[in-house]
């Protein structure tokens, strides 16, 4: 369900259905098993200093874990399975979002703080605001509403004719957007107030990401294709290659690579101006999470055929690569001319 990496980037962690979480190092060796849900674990979030886990579950609980993999505690008090964790920025506070149509507020110690309630559906995912003082919930009831770290009710954004699957924060905190199922993304001033709706997907909007430095916004859709917009809302350009539903969009920490994850089985990565750096192959099945590394030099997929996939990002390493896989194509082409079918010897490719 999800792959995250820690903020010192060393350790990897993965939740799935399997009612576990596992935590792995960077060179892919199982470090230890964390067990103690008794149903799928939809979600995992790492505290920002690191040394704290939170897991998300179809069993209405949230876990917290030490780095060791050792338990802390478990947060009860959801009716129903929760199915985003996220930490604040100052690591202060936690946010747990259910089907319960709540937000549930915990000290890091694991004592509920408040229940924030007005939602009338499922809340499926949550975000805090950079400076830790504004949570944004999105809700399949069409809305996303904003509170005080207090619990407060600040005010509900309405706008979206169908669910709202995604919510996030711009890097300083003045835009909210949000992806929903009615193929529109919708920008929000943190007062509440629509700032623009980016039309031109076909289909839902599953993912949104914020480029580093926000002033670029990546959306991924049902509809097989990625879009990049600037913060104004106006469209920039469209990734087209995928064959299946695009999951997830991911910025490296530099802002010069976007990751996608799809149901065609790949990850996509691709330049800021749309173009295609490669395809990363070898999944099974679909895959529905990707991310970077702090340092931007690993990509972690995970997938339903049951793996987490761990990718060097050398761009040199993964023209080779894209090279091999185009080997039968270049070699027995008709529409290739000799020499081309050579156009990649020179960074190792083996296509005689």
């Amino acid at each position: 369900w999800q792959v995250a990496f820690s903020p010192d980037g060393k350790t990897i962690a993965s939740a799935s259905d399997d009612a576990t979480v596992k935590l792995w190092g960077i060179d892919g060796s199982l470090i230890t098993t964390l067990k103690g849900h008794d149903m799928a674990v939809y979600d995992i979030a790492f505290s920002p200093d690191g040394k704290t886990i939170a897991s998300a579950s179809n069993d209405k609980t949230v876990k917290l874990w030490r780095i060791d993999g050792s338990p802390i505690t478990t947060l009860k008090g959801h009716n129903d399975q929760v199915w985003q964790v996220a930490f604040s920025p100052d690591g202060k506070t936690i946010a747990s979002a259910s089907d319960d149509k709540t937000v549930k507020l915990w000290r890091i110690d694991g004592s509920l703080i408040t229940t924030l309630k007005g939602h009338e559906a499922e809340v499926r995912q949550v975000a805090f605001s950079p400076d830790s003082k504004t949570i944004a919930s999105a809700s399949w009831d069409k809305t996303v509403k904003l509170w005080g770290i207090d619990g407060s009710l600040i005010t509900t954004l309405k706008g979206h004719e169908e669910s709202v699957r995604h919510v996030a924060f711009s890097p300083d905190g003045k835009t909210i957007a949000s992806a929903s199922d009615d193929a529109t993304v919708k920008l929000w001033g943190i007062d509440g107030s629509l700032i623009t709706t980016l039309k031109g997907h076909d289909l839902p909007v599953y993912d949104i990401a914020f480029s580093p430095d926000g002033k670029t916004i990546a959306s991924a859709s049902v509809d097989k294709t990625l879009k990049l917009w600037e913060i104004d809302g106006r469209e920039i350009t469209t990734f087209n290659g995928h064959e299946d539903t695009v999951w997830q969009v991911a910025f490296s920490p530099d802002g010069k690579t976007i990751a996608s994850a799809s149901a065609d089985k790949t990850v996509r990565l691709w330049r800021i101006d749309g173009s295609l750096i490669t395809t990363l192959k070898g999944h099974e099945a679909e895959v529905n999470q990707v991310a970077f590394s702090p340092d931007g030099k690993t990509i972690a997929s995970a997938s339903v055929d049951k793996t987490v996939k761990l990718w060097n990002l050398n761009l040199d390493n993964l023209l080779v690569q894209s090279c091999n896989w185009l080997h039968d194509y270049l070699k027995n082409s008709s529409n290739i001319s000799e020499n081309d079918k050579h156009l990649c010897d020179d960074v190792g490719g083996k296509l005689n």
